[in-house]
């Protein structure tokens, strides 16, 4: 990481119209962009949380034409910014499912990385059931990308409970978590995971959620946040629409990693 970086989590409570959730997210990073952020980070579905798990189905788009796709990068040549689009559906291999799939475009609106979530969310508490795998077909290759703010990994959701992945990283300086997290399980988890990552592999985590009671009924935990490479919090939005805006300095992340050279250390793996 050679350059300050000025990073925006953008956090959504996106509902079942594809049209008014891309009217809310264009809105969030022009200001974000307004406000100086060069780095844009949109949360996990946030073209669609629907009434019903084929929902994403039927809206899903061939990989590099579509107007979700489009939509995106035009947002990110008119913002000039680069930008993390949280995760879109796209089309898979089986008809009934769809690859949940993390886009990034640089500031010319050309898209220069993609990343399908690996690790499929399914959870059971009582009522409360999830279960991605019945409408998600996995991705199954870790990604990395370099840009002029550094080397950034990419991550979803329920991605961070599963550390080897990032070891598999090797050195980055940011991570972008884009995410849905429930209430019920961010509650307990979502902070302390996210701060475990960035502490062990010692960058930036730049995290972006849905934040607060959907159209169709699920309950998101929110608390976007940015945190450095010490575990600190650097900013953070709790709950409903909102963005945590940061400044991710390369200085601070040498100076980390040279007080305690921890992955140089590594031993095993």
């Amino acid at each position: 990481m050679t350059q300050r970086c000025s990073v925006a989590s953008i956090q959504m409570v996106a509902g079942t119209d594809v049209e008014t959730n891309l009217a809310a997210a264009a809105r969030l990073v022009r200001q974000a962009a307004a406000q100086g952020a060069q780095l844009v980070v949109l949360p996990e579905y946030f073209v669609l949380m629907g009434q019903h798990d084929q929902d994403k189905v039927h809206v899903a788009e061939p990989a590099g034409q579509g107007r979700m796709q489009t939509f995106c990068a035009e947002l990110a040549r008119e913002c000039k910014v680069w930008l993390a689009a949280g995760t879109l559906p796209l089309q898979s291999s089986h008809p009934d499912k769809v690859r949940n799939s993390l886009l990034v475009f640089n500031a010319q609106g050309e898209q220069v990385c993609r990343y399908d979530k690996i690790h499929l969310f399914g959870f059971q508490k009582g009522a409360e059931s999830y279960n991605e795998s019945s409408s998600i077909e996995a991705g199954n290759a870790v990604t990395v990308l370099d840009t002029p703010f550094g080397r950034i990994g990419l991550a979803i959701c329920y991605d961070i409970r599963f550390p080897e992945l990032f070891r598999q990283m090797g050195s980055i300086d940011i991570l972008i978590v884009p995410a849905a997290f429930t209430r019920t399980t961010g509650q307990k988890h979502w902070e302390v995971l996210l701060r475990a990552r960035a502490i062990e592999n010692q960058c930036f985590v730049i995290a972006s959620g849905q934040g607060g009671l959907h159209q169709n009924g699920r309950e998101t935990f929110g608390h976007s946040m940015v945190i450095d490479p010490w575990g600190d919090v650097l900013a953070l939005w709790e709950e409903g629409e909102g963005m945590a805006i940061a400044t991710l300095n390369p200085e601070r992340l040498e100076e980390v990693r040279s007080n305690l050279p921890a992955l140089a250390h590594r031993v095993l793996g």
